[in-house]
């Protein structure tokens, strides 16, 4: 598997934040004291990530993994969303930036196409803009023909406990091409905290959903979006727990299945 590394050449943790619209702004320097060097905000919404990240690459941009990205297919649209990106940063590049969100109603015949969106942002790997073309999708054979691209440096894909179809056929393609994965909805939304009336065991914390996501050999980083630094803090012991055990894999999975359940609707079962 091809590695996510930062300019200065450090590994991508494997554990990253990705911003939430109220996070305490005090979750950015909290995240990079315990080691984390990845950075993630969906959109130029998230100011409780984007105004201290950009006070920290003023220090520390060498050492720093920021992506983000934009849902825009425009290429004039995407250009705005990048612009803008660098200028609320400070930065003047972006380690990965995402198409996001792509899914089957898009045009993805174009977006692949020569000439298409994925060839600017190939174009603008080669001019030093971005280090990293990324691809996010919940869709699985979406996922799986991204992997084969080879202008796709890294996916983006959702993994937990609860949705594991990802395991059938996305992650191991994933895995041959060499595409690192970056997990997200690790804790569906935060439901797989939450319990179920038929489960008799210890309910998984926010770590166990990281290290089950972790566990799986495609899925390089696992993202965390936490509101609070109290909620970091919790998360962040997933860095330092023992991998776990067969068992307690399969115990989660066991878990997963009754939290799913028939599917609460169509984004879970789409």
């Amino acid at each position: 598997m091809r590695d996510l590394t930062t300019i200065a050449g450090s590994p991508v943790s494997r554990l990253g934040l990705g911003g939430t619209p109220d996070m305490e702004p005090g979750c950015v320097r909290a995240t990079w004291d315990a080691g984390v060097n990845w950075f993630f905000f969906y959109n130029l919404s998230f100011d409780g990530l984007i105004e201290p990240l950009g006070d920290l690459a003023r220090q520390h941009r060498d050492d720093l993994i920021i992506a983000t990205g934009t849902e825009a297919r425009d290429v004039a649209a995407v250009e705005d969303v990048f612009a803008q990106s660098l200028r609320r940063l400070g930065v003047d590049t972006v380690d990965v930036f995402f198409v996001e969100y792509l899914n089957p109603k898009d045009d993805v015949d174009a977006l692949l196409a020569q000439g298409g969106l994925f060839d600017l942002l190939s174009e603008w790997r080669r001019n030093g803009r971005i280090r990293y073309v990324g691809a996010t999708c919940h869709d699985r054979d979406l996922a799986v023909r991204l992997t084969t691209d080879s202008r796709v440096d890294v996916l983006m894909h959702r993994y937990n406990m609860a949705h594991r179809g990802a395991e059938e056929k996305a992650l191991p393609a994933a895995e041959v091409a060499g595409v690192p994965v970056i997990a997200f909805t690790a804790t569906r939304w935060g439901t797989l905290l939450e319990g179920h009336a038929q489960w008799q065991g210890a309910v998984p914390s926010a770590a166990d959903c990281y290290r089950y996501a972790l566990a799986h050999p495609a899925v390089r980083l696992a993202m965390t979006a936490p509101r609070t630094v109290k909620q970091l803090e919790q998360n962040l012991t997933a860095l330092t727990a023992p991998t776990p055990s067969a068992v307690q894999l399969d115990s989660w999975r066991s878990y997963g299945s009754l939290v799913y359940g028939k599917g609460a609707d169509a984004f879970d079962t789409d």
